[in-house]
């Protein structure tokens, strides 16, 4: 997780969850009631740095004496695009003193200061430890981002800088309405990853649909190959290539009434259809022996000797992985096979979605502070620096130019055009951490997976655990406008 929210990444790796957002990264530690990441809003404060003026060159006001404090989480994507982008605030602003930090525990060691009223000006509040985004709104503990998208972007004056964002950047950072609270910054292609050369001994394509996805699996065990390998001790990476599937075969609505927690969302049949697909694996032995066991990065290792043709993941996968992919390996991302002709959307259909989220404490010192570093991240030249490092597109739209794109990068942006408008987001990682990664994915998906579970048995205790989240009148709910 980095993101993620959701990534998505436990220890060194995104986003939610898994990156996570959260996405392109996120991750929740098994057994961690996230509902401990609720903040309190005490302790007094600090003072705040006296705005400073405003001009051409610094449209936010930033004071150009105060310190700025920037918390990363160190995960899949590393620390050093964040380091380059703090070096160019010093340049700025030459008096401010910067204290930058990276951690992977970015809820133990950011929560105190929340509570006590001192946090950071701002934080990316990814990995295995992320704060829960819902409970961080609901107590009024974010700054609204708004006059960050106002402002004038870095590199062009003419354009805000929501003018240069990806779509969709926008829209998932907002929970209810107007106000933005959350700047995803990677952009996330989730999907189903495989090595083109694997692909390719097998004589096979891409499968469109479920009985070619079955007949694929057969031939890879024909040769000793398991079909497929997941994050077994995270099955939260399991919807990665399940939901967008849910949304090709049923329609983008039935993601929506499950992110509503709509009563019997998840008893559409398009949700059966599609449990009952993955619950095939399964059964017919296609499964590498041991997923259930194997964490993130065993599972991902597994995969990249190939000892299996398929994994659910996030683009971070190709950085993340980088040290156990072999140089021909080709890697390849597709958006997720579907049933069959009768499917509502069409083949290409794919999960993509902001990654990394960054916040700017209500309570921090120096917000304009934190809100110009993220302007200066959301530039070409920084957006540029974060794709050739770590592989994985930025939000801010564009970027790619001249720059030689590693495979599974170049699959992301191919797999992203042939979907055009057919990009799902699922929100369920966002709205409801704990809901998704700790009851849906560990105590549901990835008991259906290894076969403690029916279908139709993870669909009642999912629609069981959707329920009870709906009625719970301590969490914050939020829907689709």
């Amino acid at each position: 997780m980095g993101s993620t929210a959701h990534h998505d990444r436990e220890g060194v790796g995104r986003r939610e969850l898994i990156r996570r957002s959260a996405a392109l990264g996120l991750v929740a530690v098994p057994g961690m009631s996230l509902l401990s990441a609720c903040a309190s809003s005490g302790g007094d404060g600090q003072s705040k740095a006296k705005a400073g003026k405003k001009t051409a060159k610094n449209p936010l006001g930033v004071n150009d004496t105060a310190k700025m404090e920037f918390v990363l989480f160190d995960g899949g994507f590393g620390k050093e695009y964040a380091q380059d982008a703090v070096k160019i605030y010093q340049k700025d602003f030459p008096k401010a003193q910067v204290k930058f930090s990276a951690t992977q525990k970015i809820q133990s060691t950011l929560q105190p200061r929340f509570n006590e009223g001192n946090p950071p000006d701002l934080i990316d509040n990814s990995g295995a430890e992320q704060m829960d985004m819902g409970v961080l709104v609901g107590k009024n503990q974010l700054s609204d981002l708004t006059p960050l998208l106002d402002a004038p972007s870095y590199d062009d004056p003419s354009k805000k800088v929501r003018d240069t964002l990806r779509p969709g950047i926008v829209e998932m950072g907002q929970f209810d309405g107007n106000p933005v609270w959350i700047m995803y910054y990677a952009y996330t292609v989730y999907g189903v990853w495989y090595s083109q050369k694997a692909l390719d001994s097998l004589d096979a394509e891409y499968p469109k649909t479920w009985d070619e996805m079955l007949q694929v699996c057969a031939k890879a065990k024909k040769k000793g190959m398991a079909g497929w390998t997941y994050a077994g001790k995270y099955p939260y990476y399991i919807p990665f290539s399940l939901y967008p599937m849910i949304g090709k075969v049923g329609g983008v609505e039935v993601l929506n009434a499950i992110d509503n927690l709509e009563p019997n969302a998840w008893k559409h049949p398009a949700v059966k259809a599609c449990f009952e697909a993955y619950y095939e694996l399964f059964k017919k032995g296609y499964i590498l022996k041991g997923t259930p066991g194997l964490d993130h990065i065993q599972s991902q290792t597994a995969w990249a000797k190939g000892e299996a043709l398929f994994i659910p993941n996030g683009s971070w996968v190709e950085n993340e992985s980088a040290n156990v992919i072999p140089a021909d390996f080709n890697l390849a991302v597709s958006a997720p096979s579907g049933i069959d002709s009768s499917d509502k959307m069409p083949f290409g259909t794919i999960w993509a979605s902001g990654g990394e989220p960054f916040i700017v404490p209500s309570k921090a010192a120096n917000p304009e502070g934190g809100m110009e570093q993220l302007r200066i991240m959301l530039s070409e030249a920084s957006s540029k620096n974060f794709t050739s490092k770590v592989k994985s597109l930025s939000a801010y739209n564009g970027g790619t130019d001249g720059i030689e794109l590693t495979p599974g990068l170049k699959s992301g942006v191919a797999a992203l055009k042939l979907a055009g408008t057919n990009v799902v987001n699922p929100r369920l990682q966002d709205w409801y951490v704990q809901l998704q990664k700790e009851k849906i994915g560990v105590g549901a998906l990835g008991e259906m997976m290894a076969g403690r579970l029916t279908p139709a048995e993870a669909i009642k205790k999912i629609q069981g655990f959707a329920d009870e989240a709906a009625k719970d009148t301590t969490i914050k709910h939020y829907k689709h406008q």
